[in-house]
C-alpha cells in the first residue's frame, strides 16, 4: 500500500468515525471540525493529506509549524489551509504564530495571553485562542482548573487584541476512551457555563462557537459524542510517530 493511499484510507476512516459518533449522538457531522496532527510529520504526508481533503492541520512545536508554512507558502492546493498551535506555548515564541495561525489552542495561563495581546497589537490584529483546562487536574498537565479559568476569562476579556473561543484540554492517556467520557462532559458544560457569562466570543466566521477543542485519536468518538467541536488526531492518520532518541 503506497504511503498516499494510506494516509487517505486513514483519513476516510477517521472521518466515518466522526460522522458515525454523531449520528449516535443526535449531531450534525458539519459542527466538527478534524484537525490532522501533523507533528514530526514529513511535509509531504501533509500534502497528500490535503490532497485527501483535510483542511486544518495542527503543529506542537512553532519553529516546526513555521517550517511548514513555509514549504506551503508557494503551494496554491495549501492556500486556504488553517494551521492550529495545539502545543504548549512558550512566551518568546509568541511572536512568530501571530498572522500565521488560525488558532492557538493552548493558552493555559494570563501571562500567556497578556503576550499574545502585546504581539497581536503590535500587528493590528485579534488572535483567536482557545483556554486550556487540566480537567482531570493530572499534574504532569498543563491548564487552568475548573475554577480557575472562568477567572482568567474575565481578565482576559478585557484584552482588545485577543478573542477566546472557547476551551481545550488533553485529557488522560487511556486504553478505555470511556474513561475520558466524564472529562470531556464536564468540558462541555464548563464552556457552556463561560459561553452564557459572555466570556466566550459570539460569533466567529470560521469557527462554531463556543468551540470546544477535545479527544485526539485514542478517544474523539466519545469527545464527539460529549460535544467535541474540535478533534485533535495524528496517529490515526499519519501513523506512529518516530522520534529521533
Amino acid at each position: 500500500m503506497s504511503g498516499e493511499k494510506s494516509i487517505e484510507s486513514n483519513l476516510r476512516f477517521v472521518e466515518d468515525r466522526i460522522r458515525a459518533a454523531c449520528e449516535r449522538s443526535g449531531r450534525n457531522p458539519s459542527e466538527v471540525t478534524l484537525v490532522a496532527v501533523s507533528k514530526t510529520k514529513p511535509f509531504s504526508d501533509i500534502l497528500e493529506a490535503r490532497k485527501a481533503g483535510a483542511k486544518e492541520f495542527g503543529e506542537n512545536y512553532v519553529q516546526e509549524m513555521m517550517e511548514k508554512i513555509e514549504e506551503a507558502s508557494n503551494i496554491s492546493d495549501m492556500a486556504n489551509v488553517k494551521w492550529h498551535m495545539i502545543g504548549h506555548l512558550q512566551k518568546n515564541k509568541v511572536k512568530y504564530l501571530i498572522g500565521n495561525t488560525a488558532l492557538i489552542h493552548s493558552v493555559d495561563s494570563i501571562a500567556l495571553a497578556e503576550q499574545i495581546e502585546k504581539e497581536a497589537a503590535k500587528k493590528d490584529v485579534v488572535m483567536r485562542i482557545l483556554l486550556e483546562v487540566n480537567v482531570a487536574e493530572e499534574e504532569s498537565k498543563w491548564g487552568f482548573n475548573t475554577e480557575t479559568v472562568k477567572d482568567a476569562g474575565k481578565e482576559i476579556l478585557a484584552f482588545p487584541h485577543v478573542k477566546v473561543l472557547g476551551l481545550m484540554t488533553s485529557a488522560p492517556y487511556t486504553e478505555n476512551p470511556e474513561t475520558n467520557r466524564l472529562f470531556f462532559r464536564d468540558l462541555n458544560t464548563l464552556a457552556h457555563e463561560l459561553y452564557e457569562d459572555k466570556l466566550i466570543a459570539d460569533q466567529d466566521n470560521d469557527f462554531k462557537l463556543p468551540v470546544l477543542s477535545m479527544g485526539m485519536t485514542g478517544d474523539y468518538e466519545v469527545a464527539v459524542e460529549e460535544g467535541a467541536t474540535m478533534v485533535r488526531v495524528g496517529t490515526a492518520i499519519f501513523g506512529n510517530r518516530h522520534y529521533n532518541v
